[in-house]
Order: structure tokens, then C-alpha cells, then sequence
């Protein structure tokens, strides 16, 4: 999902024709979709959420209910409709047309709908058989579009080709055999232990060398340090503060640290850093990829509290920006937490 906070990375700002929406669907759910119904809130004249569903086998009042009440919880001024038709599907397509009728019928404006299939794409609501005619305009070419450049410029990673691209790029393909042995020989915190605080003090501090030394080296940090980060981090106070240090000088480092991370790790170590990432792309908007992380975070350990909190919130619509608030608030605790006895002395 896409939320334009203030001081947080902007991704887009206005989408001005039907090349340019075309153009933003990817970046905005995270790869060039197929068989799928996306929709676009917008306010403020700026996109606001990016939604989307399989495309649907038969109208389905429930479903569309479902969506509209997301795109009120937005308060949105308007809404754009992208449909990628299956195979053999009839366009103008009567599931889009329904979606697109209760849309309007609730006060909500439609701004576009289109549909995409066989390389082609037309606007349903459009009268202009010169601009859009009934066989569709064919699709513009995604590397040479503006809205393409602008991401790219801002350093802005080019969406998967597919779905299976995205969620196999969070999974490592075969541990490390170093890694591995690094991560064998560091111990579990011992709860029980009296100086347990220390060694998740250390461990936050792990992170901060971690985060600092791949600003400097990327992938070329140390094992010993990763592996080090990646024991810590199945500590909940450890991994909430990694959680809360991100900020919009550091957000698209941080996203693609912990993504790094999470396609590394081994079974048993993927959740909390896949769980970051997922938390992180979902305040940038990117709601796809923050689904497919949790995916990841709950193969790795099926019964992960956050990860199973985030999907219901996830599910719930919840606002980026409710998100951004909540870090903000929960990070002085665990400071407090974790450094109050160095504050002390």
C-alpha cells in the first residue's frame, strides 16, 4: 500500500495520464502484475493506496464491499482502477464494470479504469474511440517511461517481473557454509543469567555496526557481524529497537539491509529480519512486497507474533502513517530499556 507521510520517501506524487498509471502499478505493488484487479486511492492529488486482488472469477458483492470500505478508512478523494484480464476474459470486463459502478455509487470519484490484456490497454470509461479505441492502444514501454525514471532516479529498486520473482528473491537460495559456522558459535541470550541486559545492549549495538557498515561496504560486511546481528535479533527487545531506528534519512538503507538479510538467512533465522523489511515496505507503500515478506517470516517460524500481528493490521487497512506513530513511540521505551543503567552511571 502507498502512503505519502510527511518526511517519509515519496514514491510518487501525481499520475497525469494513463502512461503514467500504467507505469506506476509496478513500482506501487512491487512487480508487473498479471490475472490481477489493482486499485489506486487518491487524495490530495497524490496516490494514496495501492490495492490489489486476484482477478476475480465472477462478480462478488462481498469482496467489492470489502474494498470500498478500505478505500473509505482512507478517506480518499478519488479512486484509479487498473484490471489485468485473464486470458479470455470479455472487455469491457462485467466484473470491473461492477467494481467501477459501486465505486461511483458511494460518493467515491472515479478517475480511470482500465483494463490491460494481450499487450493492450483501453479505458472503459473513455467515449473517445480516436484515444481509445475498442482494440486498446498498445502497452508504452515501461523502461522509457517517466514515472520509471523518476523511481530510478531515487534510487527506487525496478519491481519483480512476477510474483514468483518477488517471493523467491527472500529466500536463500543455499546457507552460507560460513555464515553457518559463525552463527553456530554464537550463544542464545540466557534470560537467567544476570548480565542478560548487557548482551542485548550489545546486541543493539550490533545492529547500529551492522547499519553502518553496509551504508560503507554493502554485502561486503562481515560474516562474524551478520551472523552476531542475526542471533540478536530473535530477541524481541533487540529486534523492536531495530524496528524504531528507522527513519527517512535512513529508511531505504534500512529496507534494503534487512531484505539482504532475510534472503541469507537460514531456516530459523529469516523471521524478524524478513518481518523488518515487511514492516518497512509497508510505510513506503510497497503492500505486495510487505505480504510476501510476512509470507517469508511466518515459513521461517509459523507461529511469529509480529508477523501474524502485521497481517491482521495489514488486513485491516491500516495507514502507514499509524505505523510510522507507533515506532515512534515504542522506540524511546526500549532505549530506556536497554541503555538505562549506562544512563544512570
Amino acid at each position: 500500500m502507498k502512503d505519502e507521510g510527511e518526511g517519509e520517501p515519496s514514491l510518487m506524487t501525481t499520475l497525469t495520464n494513463p502512461h503514467d498509471l500504467l507505469a506506476a502499478v509496478p513500482f506501487l505493488i512491487g512487480y508487473h502484475p498479471e490475472d490481477s484487479l489493482v486499485l489506486l486511492s487518491i487524495r490530495d492529488q497524490s496516490v494514496g493506496v495501492a490495492m490489489r486482488i486476484d482477478f476475480p472469477e465472477e462478480v462478488d458483492r462481498d469482496q467489492i464491499e470489502v474494498l470500498i470500505a478500505h478505500l473509505r478508512r482512507q478517506e480518499c478523494d478519488g479512486v484509479l482502477v487498473v484490471a489485468y484480464l485473464p486470458d479470455g476474459a470479455a472487455t469491457p470486463n462485467p466484473i470491473s464494470q461492477a467494481l467501477c459502478i459501486e465505486i461511483s455509487a458511494v460518493g467515491i470519484n472515479l478517475h480511470e479504469s482500465l483494463e490491460v490484456r494481450g499487450g493492450r490497454w483501453r479505458s472503459i470509461i473513455c467515449g473517445d474511440e480516436v484515444c481509445c479505441p475498442p482494440e486498446g492502444n498498445p502497452l508504452p514501454e515501461f523502461t522509457s517511461s517517466p514515472v520509471t525514471a523518476e523511481h530510478v532516479a531515487e534510487g527506487v529498486a525496478l519491481p519483480y517481473s512476477d510474483v514468483h520473482e518477488l517471493r523467491s528473491s527472500l529466500y536463500a537460495k543455499e546457507p552460507s557454509v560460513a555464515l553457518l559456522a559463525e552463527l553456530a558459535q554464537i550463544d542464545p541470550i540466557d534470560y537467567f543469567a544476570s548480565d542478560f541486559n548487557r548482551l542485548q545492549r550489545e546486541g543493539a549495538l550490533a545492529v547500529d555496526r551492522l547499519i553502518a557498515e553496509f551504508d560503507e561496504k554493502g554485502v561486503e560486511v562481515g560474516r562474524d557481524l551478520v551472523a552476531l546481528v542475526l542471533v540478536r535479533l530473535r530477541d524481541l527487545q533487540i529486534r523492536d529497537y531495530a524496528l524504531g531506528i528507522a527513519d527517512s534519512e535512513n529508511h531505504l538503507l534500512l529496507t534494503s539491509l534487512w531484505r539482504w538479510l532475510t534472503s541469507l538467512a537460514p531456516q530459523g533465522f529469516a523471521a524478524a529480519p524478513a518481518t523488518l523489511y515487511s514492516e518497512l515496505m509497508y510505510e513506503s507503500g510497497e503492500g505486495a512486497i510487505a505480504t510476501r515478506a510476512l509470507e517469508r517470516a511466518l515459513a521461517d517460524t509459523p507461529d511469529y507474533p509480529l508477523a501474524k500481528l502485521l497481517r491482521r493490521t495489514y488486513a485491516a487497512g491500516w495507514e502507514p502513517s499509524q505505523f510510522r506513530q507507533m515506532r515512534s513511540e515504542l522506540h524511546p521505551r526500549i532505549c530506556q530499556a536497554l541503555f538505562a543503567d549506562l544512563q544512570e552511571g
